[in-house]
């Protein structure tokens, strides 16, 4: 057994794990309106994004620039930290706004790909969609339901989304040029247990690594989408993952059940 600490606690909703050059660890607060951060040297703090916020996914970015979806504001956010000024970059896709935006991924060319997968109340299908850096924003898929967490292969070519509420996960080629998804297939099944996966990260060790929301634990993958290993969590409700790029903190994962974020040392 993998040891585990708590490292953060008191949080409202967290999600969206990332780091910052500096070492600087930030998440989400879903329910706080904020973004939490937490230093090496143990000090912490909340940048409050605004009321209606409902902060989702995070990535941070070469530049150390803050990007978030914004749930509660229908939108794409951005702060250019340490200036901590949010700024909305995406809002609609022609008339119709964002729906409940979740989660985000830059691929390599700066195309900034994001699922909408709508009220977590609804039956409905949500969309992938991307946003070009010429501002120019479409859908890339709409028959996922509640598309969810995203990540790249170690390819950085193949781009794979989960589906929470068909608890699986599609791959399919990225076009990064035609802003398309082509031959999206299931990639993996994520098992019986919780509600499906939720955030996903792709590992120093080339292995990919799902929260399964509902379901008190990770589930890690090989590229082939074979099942490897299961990793058991002290919460039911993991929500995201991420490795600390240092190894100072292993893997972090953020955990809503009990509002904490984890470490876990590989």
């Amino acid at each position: 057994m993998k040891n585990r600490d708590v490292i953060a606690t008191g949080l409202q909703f967290p999600e969206g794990p990332a780091f910052t050059s500096d070492g600087t660890f930030w998440c989400v607060e879903q329910e706080g309106a904020s973004l939490f951060w937490l230093k090496p040297d143990g000090t912490s703090g909340r940048v409050h994004v605004g009321i209606g916020s409902r902060p989702n996914g995070l990535y941070i970015d070469d530049r150390d620039r803050l990007w978030f979806c914004d749930s509660g504001l229908h939108a794409i956010r951005c702060i250019n930290y340490p200036d901590q000024e949010p700024e909305t970059i995406v809002d609609h896709i022609a008339d119709e706004p964002l729906n409940w935006p979740n989660d985000l991924i830059f691929d390599p060319e700066g195309n900034l790909i994001f699922t909408c997968p709508g009220s977590p109340d609804d039956d409905e299908p949500g969309s992938v969609c991307v946003c070009s850096p010429v501002g120019e924003v479409k859908k890339i898929s709409e028959k996922l339901f509640y598309p969810n967490g995203l990540a790249f292969l170690p390819n950085g070519r193949t781009l794979l989304v989960a589906e929470t509420q068909r608890k699986r996960i599609w791959a399919g080629r990225w076009d990064s040029v035609g802003l398309n998804w082509i031959n999206p297939t299931v990639w993996a099944e994520t098992g019986p247990d919780g509600f499906g996966p939720d955030g996903l990260t792709l590992g120093p060790d080339n292995l990919l690594y799902a929260a399964i929301y509902g379901g008190r634990c990770l589930r890690i993958y090989k590229p082939t989408g074979v099942f490897v290993d299961t990793l058991p969590l002290p919460g039911e409700n993991p929500t995201n993952c991420a490795f600390d790029p240092t190894g100072r903190l292993g893997l972090v994962v953020t955990e809503s059940e009990k509002g904490q974020v984890i470490r876990i040392e590989m």
